[in-house]
């Protein structure tokens, strides 16, 4: 009785925002979890996040979700028709393909039910909260894997070849997969199918199960994606592309030199600039569901919500700039791609892309080199 009396006092005074926190991600959840966020209402609609939610997110999600299905789809193919001849980092690039393509595969089931309700039940609500998470938090850490292996083969390269065997690289990729399910598990215990109101027919998937220990999770979970999926792949991948910096400088190989140190540094900043704002924002709302800071008014209530779903898609878009991050600049790939697409008869077509810039273009995932190197291995 005294349970159900908090709950309905708690959705009083929530914050009515169509959508906010109407995503089966694990990162949008209801706010009526949470203990008290103010002591005010906001009765006003918030049209700028509404409209946002019902045309413009729909069709960035869209958009992201084709292209990178695309990308992600014929890096897939075009590793996979050689698989048993796999180089370390390909091994890697192979199971960061598998993590973004499962990842977007959950975009459809967001865009219904930001237009509407969702329809998919219980079930494929907890399980696409779980694929979520999996896929998201092993991408990550896949994505610092990449530059540290980039890191050995370049700084260490003599002292690392029993570290880079194909059979150590494997083994790594399935922990990290077991461990990212770990990690994701809880999602089934809280994440549930109920309706936006009492007595409303609109159904949303979000963390509602266990009330509070439905939000304890849900702050553990924000955390655990600051520190997994951005601030440790983000710390990796700066030292070990650093490193590969400073190397590469002091090697003799200009040409080559520069552009591995320029896609260097654009792997990094890409990744940093796709989940910084995200991870910023969404820090911010745990503070401030934890009234460690306090939201002075209904403005700076809608602009939160406002910074949270905006950089939310920006954040998703990184999934689909993998494959020509990690793969299209590669020359090696270039080839085999060209001649997948000549074998589907569209060689023709699409080749004139592929080959601009080809003999210029260095990949770092393809760097297996010293400075005492005297060929070139960049490409």
């Amino acid at each position: 009785m005294i349970n159900d009396e908090m709950n309905d006092i708690v959705d009083r005074i929530i914050l009515e925002l169509p959508a906010y926190n109407n995503n089966y991600f694990p990162e949008y959840e209801n706010a009526s979890e949470s203990p008290v966020l103010g002591s005010y209402t906001c009765e006003e609609r918030d049209d700028t996040l509404h409209v946002y939610h019902t045309v413009v997110q729909p069709l960035i999600y869209s958009i992201v979700f084709l292209l990178g299905i695309v990308g992600n789809g014929l890096l897939l193919t075009v590793l996979l028709q050689r698989h048993a001849c796999l180089r370390i980092t390909e091994i890697y690039l192979l199971h960061l393909a598998v993590a973004d393509l499962l990842l977007l595969l959950g975009l459809p089931f967001a865009i219904t039910q930001v237009l509407g309700s969702w329809v998919f039940g219980d079930f494929l609500c907890k399980v696409m909260g779980l694929l979520n998470r999996l896929n998201l938090v092993c991408g990550s850490l896949l994505l610092a894997c990449i530059g540290f292996d980039r890191y050995l083969a370049v700084v260490h390269a003599i002292s690392s070849l029993g570290s880079r065997q194909p059979r150590v690289v494997h083994l790594t990729c399935g922990l990290l997969w077991l461990f990212s399910l770990v990690v994701g598990m809880p999602n089934i215990v809280f994440l549930s199918v109920v309706s936006t109101d009492h007595g409303s027919s609109q159904l949303q998937c979000h963390f509602h199960n266990h009330h509070i220990h439905a939000f304890n999770w849900t702050i553990a979970s924000r955390f655990l994606t600051h520190l997994l999926c951005f601030f440790l792949p983000l710390v990796v991948m700066s030292y070990c592309y650093i490193a590969v910096v400073i190397t590469l400088r002091r090697s003799q190989q200009s040409l080559q030199k520069q552009s591995a140190i320029r896609l260097a540094m654009l792997v990094t900043g890409v990744f940093c600039l796709c989940w910084l704002p995200y991870n910023l924002a969404l820090l911010v709302h745990s503070l401030v569901q934890l009234n460690i800071l306090t939201e002075e008014s209904c403005e700076a209530r809608r602009a939160l919500a406002q910074s949270l779903v905006l950089t939310e898609s920006l954040g998703y878009m990184h999934s689909c700039l993998n494959p020509i991050l990690y793969a299209f600049v590669g020359v090696r790939f270039r080839s085999d791609l060209l001649q997948l697409l000549a074998k589907w008869g569209l060689g023709s077509a699409c080749g004139p892309l592929l080959r601009v810039g080809g003999r210029r273009r260095v990949s770092v995932s393809d760097a297996a080199t010293t400075s005492t190197t005297t060929t070139n291995q960049y490409i």
